[in-house]
């Protein structure tokens, strides 16, 4: 026969419920602040997990927040891993940086993507992704989830007025202080950009006929087309039977500040795949050319669009 448990056995069955009670209490804003951080479900799961395990390993006896101190466990994991993948990114320079959390198809979880999508944007996690690790985490913390400095400050393991600037600094790339045109102008473009996104997405091609100039030209770079497409194309017709294949690739597609102008990233899962530059003339578009060499994606001066330039 089994021993019946004792009262220690009952105690410790309790703390453990209490533990696994307290963190789930809290998983879903560590779920959020883990996507932002690291645009990737994989790694932000991954990166929850891992604080549960800290937090089941050492308890709970001289915490006295546990939000508090889960956000900070988090946030540091995420900024170890943020380190991580910089390091690989620097090593693999000059060659197709492999994405573990992509699959074959590009697609990911749609129904988690979409999620993503809706909680922080596109444009927002691409930006994001050229931050500096310590950057990021100062931006997400502070900006999103309203942390005070004085608190990020030891997870960045930085004096509390330099987390403020590494915050600051962070700000000024993700919103670009200095668009090149005003915001009325920014304005129409966006319009002009956006529909033509949503005709491409529906596959109207009188939609997209309609805010294209009749002397468009598409030009792209080697890697962002098939052998078999010519780098360029002018002409409506022939632009817009072009973009009836582009239709898949458009749902990853969002407008941002592309070179201070609007334009279109095309971002599967956050991850910038390819960047529209477009040229915007009255109401239509009368060129735009496709970016997809690692090089010039990186070089390109990119920034998340203000609401207030839709208004």
């Amino acid at each position: 026969m089994h021993a019946q448990g004792g009262p220690a056995d009952e105690l410790a069955l309790g703390h453990a419920d209490g533990l696994a009670g307290g963190f789930e209490a809290h998983r879903d804003r560590l779920r959020a602040v883990a996507h932002r951080m690291l645009g990737s479900f994989s790694e932000a799961e991954d990166a929850v997990q891992e604080a549960w395990l800290r937090l089941a390993r050492g308890g709970t006896d001289d915490v006295e927040n546990l939000g508090g101190w889960l956000t900070t466990v988090v946030s540091r994991i995420c900024l170890d891993m943020l380190r991580s993948r910089a390091s690989r990114r620097e090593e693999l320079t000059g060659h197709q940086v492999p994405d573990e959390n992509r699959d074959p198809d590009g697609s990911g979880d749609p129904e988690q993507e979409a999620l993503l999508v809706e909680s922080v944007g596109r444009a927002l996690l691409v930006v994001l992704d050229r931050l500096g690790p310590a950057e990021r985490v100062a931006f997400v913390l502070h900006d999103m989830f309203a942390v005070p400095f004085d608190e990020i400050a030891p997870i960045v393991d930085r004096s509390p007025a330099t987390t403020k600037k590494l915050a600051s600094r962070a700000r000024h790339k993700v919103r670009s202080a200095t668009p090149a045109l005003p915001g009325g102008e920014l304005a129409r473009q966006r319009r002009v950009v956006e529909a033509f996104l949503t005709a491409s997405r529906n596959g109207d091609i009188d939609g997209v006929l309609a805010v294209l100039a009749p002397d468009v030209v598409r030009r792209a770079d080697r890697s962002a087309v098939p052998p078999d497409r010519p780098a360029e194309i002018r002409g409506a017709r022939a632009v817009a039977e072009e973009i009836a294949s582009f239709g898949r690739n458009s749902r990853f597609a969002e407008p941002a500040l592309v070179g201070g102008a609007v334009g279109i990233v095309v971002a599967p899962q956050g991850r910038l795949r390819l960047a529209l530059a477009v040229t915007v003339v009255g109401e239509r578009i009368t060129a735009y050319e496709l970016i997809a060499d690692l090089a010039r994606l990186h070089r390109l001066d990119l920034a998340v669009l203000d609401d207030v330039t839709a208004a």
